[in-house]
Formats: structure tokens, sequence, C-alpha cells
């Protein structure tokens, strides 16, 4: 993480979404509630999935470490958050913001990675259904995902190497909720070019890569459902993969506005909205889009609620 000889700044400022009093506390009960909601929803999620044995498929186990991905990702930045809205203590340890961008890191750079194994899960599954079971066996599944958490793990140990080299002398102040990228190099006093290549580069291949899979995936998953005679098939293959769709569409587009971009583009106010979704409020989607839309997540909840049902009277 770096040695604390390379500042003098023992801990930094949050200063958050507003100054205002009134505007903190309507934060506050907002995003206290999306928390709530994104804890038990993804909650719920991983405890359905491994209950119900008809969910114990390809596309289910993603979806599972999808939700505590979002789970994990929402709580290194919300409580924090929350704190600094709910107290006047506004401070974080230099080595708890580091911590903090670490695991932001991590788990923004894995969930990239998730996302594009599940959309070649479901590229498998419309575009090759007869050896989907092969080609998709638990055995690469297991590897698809231990992938992407290293890759994850090794591109924000990359990341946080060259941030800890920085200097901090001067301004303790971070103008955000939480400590992120753009408003930290902001306060270094020494040169942050090769540590913004780095970033930048880490960023730039991530998002390619995973959005370069994903595109082919659902481009070759739109041409096998139009080739589909039956009107019914058509919807069923559609409705499989729009869940997945609209959850990608939201993480990429807030995600490549906020970080894609030269550090002096940061605009402090749109920025901090457009992080508010993909650390608030996408995880708290992800569950609602997955299950509201998906007959079988309904059904495998009837199914565990009637199995409590009927223990219970036994």
């Amino acid at each position: 993480m770096g040695s604390r000889n390379n500042t003098n700044v023992p801990d930094f400022i949050l200063m958050g979404l507003t100054d205002s009093e009134e505007i903190r506390w309507v934060l506050f009960m907002l995003f206290l509630l999306i928390y709530l909601i994104t804890v038990f929803g993804n909650a719920g999620m991983i405890l359905i999935i491994h209950l119900d044995l008809h969910l114990h498929t390809p596309m289910y186990f993603f979806l599972s470490h999808l939700s505590f991905l979002d789970l994990s990702y929402s709580t290194v930045i919300t409580p924090k958050t929350l704190e600094n809205l709910l107290t006047s203590n506004k401070y974080i340890s230099f080595m708890g913001c580091f911590t903090q961008l670490s695991f932001f890191f991590f788990l923004a750079a894995t969930e990239f990675f998730f996302l594009s194994s599940m959309a070649y899960d479901r590229y498998v599954a419309i575009c090759n259904p007869l050896n989907y079971p092969l080609v998709m066996s638990m055995k690469v599944c297991r590897a698809l995902i231990t992938g992407s958490y290293v890759i994850g793990f090794t591109e924000s140990l990359i990341n946080i190497i060259f941030m800890s080299t920085l200097h901090f002398c001067k301004s303790n102040i971070i103008y955000h909720f939480f400590c992120d990228i753009f408003p930290i190099l902001a306060l270094s006093c020494t040169d942050t070019h090769d540590t913004e290549i780095m970033i930048f580069i880490l960023s730039s291949l991530n998002v390619m890569v995973s959005l370069i899979t994903i595109s082919v995936s659902y481009g070759s998953i739109l041409s096998t459902i139009l080739k589909i005679n039956s009107t019914s098939g058509k919807r069923k293959a559609f409705s499989t993969c729009a869940s997945h769709l609209l959850g990608v569409t939201i993480f990429y587009a807030t995600t490549i506005f906020t970080y894609l971009k030269p550090k002096n583009s940061y605009v402090m106010g749109k920025d901090q909205v457009a992080s508010v979704f993909y650390t608030m409020v996408i995880p708290m989607l992800n569950p609602l889009i997955y299950s509201l839309r998906n007959k079988e997540v309904k059904n495998a909840l009837i199914r565990v609620m009637h199995k409590r049902e009927g223990s219970r009277q036994f």
C-alpha cells in the first residue's frame, strides 16, 4: 500500500455530496433504503439459488457470484457514506482510504469479466444449445469465475502500487463521497502522469475486452433469434437475455462516462451523480432486474417458501 513516509497527510476529509443539513438527511434516508434493498436483494438471490436445485445451472451460478460481488461492492462504499451523512465525522484514514480504493478497483474490474462470462453463457445456451452442457460444464464455469477474480485482483494491485507512489503534502480534502481515483489524483503534489496512463490503459483494456465479448455474443444471439420461426420461441429467447443486457447497459454507460476520460475533464457534480449509480443504484437494481423479469427465480422463491412452510408443520 506504500509507506506512510510518502505523505504528510495522516488522513483525508470526504466532503460528500452536499453541505446542506436538510439534503444530507434526505440523502441519508435514500441511501439507507437503497443499501437495505441491496443487502436483502442480493443476499436473497444467493440464498434462493443455493437452496433450489432447479437453479443449480451455469446461468444462476454466475448470477449468484454477481450478487455476491454487488453486495460486496456496495458495502465497500455505502456504510462510510452513510456515516458521513449522519455525523460530522468526515475523516477517513490514509490507509482506510487506500483500502477502500483497492477493493473498489478489485470489485469493479472483476464485475466487467463476470458480465462477459454471463454473456458468453447466454451465447452458448441460445446459439449452441446441444453442446451447452459440455461447453458450459461446472469446471469451465468455475474457471471463468476464478479467472475473473484473479484478473480483478491483479489489476487492483497494479493500480494501487502506482497510486501508492504518489506524495500528498498539501490539501487532504477529497471532493467526493468516497475515495475515488480522480479526486485523489488531484491532491497529489507529485507528477501523476504515469499513474494516469496506467489506470487509463487497464480501464480501457477492461472495457474493450469485456465489451467486445458481450457485443459479439449478443450479436450472434440476435442473429440466431431472428432465425427462429416460432413467435413464442423468439419471446422466450429474448426474455432470457433482456435482463442481463439491461444491467450491462447501465453499468457500462456510467463507468465509461466517469473513467474513460482525462483527469482534467472531471466535473464534480456530474461525476458524483454517475458514481452514485454504479456504486449504489446498480448493485440494488441487479437482483430486482434478474428476479422480477425471471419466472424461474419467482418459481424458485415459491418452492423455497413452500418447503419452509412444510418443514414448520412437521
